[in-house]
């Protein structure tokens, strides 16, 4: 009985609701709320007529919808006599249909929605308030227990409270129209146009059994190039229409208050501010690619109803609120990102051959990969893999890959990564068994850590070097343990320089924190210190200081061809030497070696050329660079592909694609595979193999990757700590046992996993009450 006056009293603080914007989370929110207390008194502020709305046809998820039945069965009926089911894509590139099944699409039109949330509003006794404007949120909200803000993309109340939510709008570069066209779709449609004036596409998906909605979608340079920009509405949709006349059979479009829109990316720093709350567009947005718009508006309302019911007050509701979406709809936000910038990138993947332009089209998000397409549609799968050149049996990751004289026996890299482990630069026995380990257990090829080129160049006081000849047979003990104990195995070196970042404490006693004692002077492209007031201030680098460095990678060079390693990269990455001239952020200099990027460029060249003048010319050299400072002014993806651009014409064989580390203040978008996104762009725009990085944690990851074509490589880091066998489990896991992953001999008896408990007891017949 305690029990149930308890639960009695939950929400029971919030009877008077006032909801501003009639669209689906508004009135679902408010549907709900009223179900759940029908003494609450719950008011819908709406602009529009209830006949009025905007697109066309809306796309729910079965996740979606099975909330929506165990919340309120009764809409769930109502929508499910309208939906519109199918579970193929067709994507059409360069006059091919390529066809992709078992994904599942549930849509009905949005008119069609708001009348089935109206009808259910109002037999709740929710009172629907059309063609009237709503009161501020600051007015109602003194007069009501709470006020949810649903009022859309532009929302009045974000933008008076934009101090307390905290706003960030990005605009985006691609121009799109929602048309529709009067008959159905029979999959979801992709079209690709190339066109005199660039290249257009279509999203279209049905939505009615005699209706489909149409998206057209271009960049801006290309829309207007196409005359797009000075068109009215009508003038745009025939034209629209003309450029996708096969796709509609000849068949015309039509619009509904149609216009050409950039999208907009919303996110806010909080969605609550005293008793009014944000949900759905007025919160955040993420890209109609991935179908989201709707499904996250009712998926807050669901949310907002059921926290409201289950906290004991108001902001304990509105904090439990946003601490469970807010996770959610940053995940969706991310996937919205990958898939809008690939779309915005469009151009560059039209090379592509035809199925992995297809296969690269359906992963775009990161949410869809390889190993769960393959459970979708095996069939189209197997194509991709066929024309990638798979052997019959062999995931993508265990296809060889050759760069210059050296051919690694699968696309795996245990990525460079500081162990801060050694004594005076020279590696020891920690060293000898952590790249030994990691080559016995699969990788095609194992990186070492940036190993400094002079004891000045060092990070930290633990950090490897090749500037003596001792470093350099200890080097020569590893990679001869490489080469013998993991046949097969290549082993790389990374050579680099600390620049401003240098004389630091290890890792685990304070990251970039200046040493207590024994500080060495650092030297950088420019005299800015890394933390200001807290790192040391470095010498700018004159002429006599820049042919010592030059040299003494040359030199470092030399010693890593004698001690054996297969492959050489140079680290123009993080913010060490070589990258500060490289970015704007850290290099000012006035000569020839600062200004713009060709002159920041000239160094880092000439180091590469003097080095790859020393080093073996069979054996491959690549080059790390961060694609991105993740920090305004500093360097960007247009500016990574002339430096990738720029390496490859002077000879270098792969680029190593990673981000950020420039500057402290640096915003990363982290997210699985965030990195990715640089690595694929100056694969697809430069003639260059790349190798990417950041946040690569799967097997299905690497498969997708080098299926999509973004990547020829892939270089995992943390998994590599977690698991030093990762490749041989990675084949394991796929039952894979071919030439790209073979098992040492002495382990060969654990190429199988492991049995775990009994799991094949009898299971119980009968249940006694």
């Amino acid at each position: 009985m305690a029990g149930a006056v308890a639960m009695a009293g939950r929400g029971s603080s919030v009877r008077r609701i006032a909801v501003i914007g009639g669209g689906p989370g508004g009135l679902y929110a408010a549907a709900l709320l009223k179900r759940l207390d029908p003494d609450r008194e719950v008011t819908v502020f709406e602009r529009n007529a209830p006949d009025d709305t905007f697109g066309f046809g809306v796309v729910l998820s079965d996740e979606t919808l099975g909330g929506i039945e165990h919340a309120d069965p009764e809409v769930y009926r109502a929508l499910s006599r309208e939906f519109v089911r199918w579970d193929t894509i067709d994507i059409v590139h360069r006059g091919r249909v390529h066809t992709s099944g078992g994904h599942g699409f549930a849509a009905l039109g949005r008119r069609r929605l708001l009348e089935i949330l109206h009808e259910r509003c109002a037999g709740l006794g929710v009172d629907l308030r059309f063609r009237t404007l709503a009161p501020p949120a600051a007015e109602l909200a003194a007069h009501h227990d709470l006020v949810i803000a649903a009022d859309g993309v532009h929302s009045a109340t974000r933008v008076a409270h934009a101090d307390a939510f905290g706003p960030r709008i990005t605009e985006h570069r691609n121009r799109y129209i929602w048309l529709a066209a009067d008959f159905a779709f029979d999959a979801f449609r992709f079209e690709i146009a190339e066109t005199p004036y660039g290249v257009m596409q279509v999203h279209g998906y049905p939505y009615a059994a005699d209706a489909s909605t149409v998206i057209v979608e271009m960049r801006e340079e290309v829309w207007r190039a196409a005359g797009l920009d000075t068109c009215d509405a009508a003038e745009s949709t025939a034209r629209c229409a003309k450029f996708f006349t096969e796709a509609l059979d000849g068949r015309p479009l039509h619009g509904n208050r149609s216009s050409w829109l950039a999208f907009r990316t919303v996110t806010n720093s909080r969605w609550s501010h005293g008793n009014t709350v944000l949900i759905g567009d007025a919160a955040h947005t993420a890209h109609f690619s991935i179908g989201s718009g709707t499904k996250l508006a009712v998926e807050d309302a669901l949310a907002l109803a059921a926290c409201v019911e289950e906290q004991p007050d108001l902001p304990a509701a509105l904090a439990a609120y946003e601490a469970e979406r807010r996770p959610i709809v940053a995940s969706t936000q991310r996937a919205a990102a990958a898939s809008l910038r690939w779309f915005e990138e469009l151009a560059t993947y039209a090379e592509q051959p035809p199925r992995r332009f297809a296969f690269n089209l359906l992963t775009r998000s990161r949410r869809v990969t390889h190993d769960n397409l393959r459970l979708r549609d095996a069939s189209f799968t197997a194509a991709v893999e066929e024309e990638f050149g798979c052997p019959p049996g062999t995931p993508p990751m265990f296809t060889p890959f050759r760069l210059r004289g050296l051919e690694l026996r699968n696309r795996v890299v245990v990525s460079p990564m500081d162990m801060y482990s050694a004594t005076d630069g020279l590696p020891g026995d920690f060293h000898l068994v952590h790249l030994g380990a990691r080559a016995l257990g699969g990788a095609g090829l194992v990186m070492t850590e940036m190993v400094c080129v002079s004891p000045e160049g060092r990070i930290t006081p633990g950090c490897t070097g090749l500037w003596n000849t001792e470093q350099a047979a200890g080097w020569r003990r590893i990679t001869d343990f490489v080469h013998t104990s993991a046949p097969g195995a290549a082993i790389g070196v990374q050579l680099g320089h600390s620049g401003r970042k240098g004389s630091t404490k290890l890792m685990w006693e304070g990251i970039d924190q200046p040493l207590e004692r024994g500080n060495w002077p650092l030297m950088a492209a420019s005299s800015l210190p890394y933390v200001p007031g807290v790192n040391q201030v470095p010498a700018e680098l004159d002429r006599a200081g820049l042919d010592a460095v030059r040299e003494q990678f040359v030199a470092a060079a030399r010693r890593a061809a004698s001690s054996g390693f297969d492959l050489l990269e140079l680290h123009c990455a993080h913010g060490y030497l070589l990258s500060g001239f490289l970015s704007p952020l850290t290099n000012h200099r006035t000569d020839a070696y600062g200004g713009p990027l060709e002159n920041r460029l000239r160094f880092p060249l000439q180091v590469f050329d003097a080095v790859r003048e020393v080093w073996p010319e069979e054996r491959p050299m690549t080059v790390r660079i961060s694609a991105t400072d993740w920090a305004e002014g500093g360097t960007d993806a247009a500016d990574a592909i002339t430096i990738a651009r720029a390496f490859a014409e002077h000879g270098a064989d792969a680029i190593d694609v990673s981000t950020g580390q420039v500057v402290p203040d640096e915003r990363p978008e982290y997210g699985r595979s965030y990195q990715t996104p640089y690595a694929d762009r100056i694969r697809n725009t430069v003639d260059v193999p790349v190798i990417a990085v950041g946040a690569i944690s799967s097997w299905d990851d690497v498969n997708s990757l080098l299926l999509a074509g973004r990547a020829d490589l892939c270089a995992l880091a943390r998994p590599h700590l977690y698991d030093p066998h990762w490749t041989l489990h990675a084949a394991a896991e796929q039952g894979y046992s071919g030439p790209g992953a073979p098992w040492p001999l002495p382990y060969g008896a654990g190429s199988r996993t492991p049995p775990t408990g009994r799991t094949d007891a009898p299971k119980p017949r009968l249940t006694l009450g």
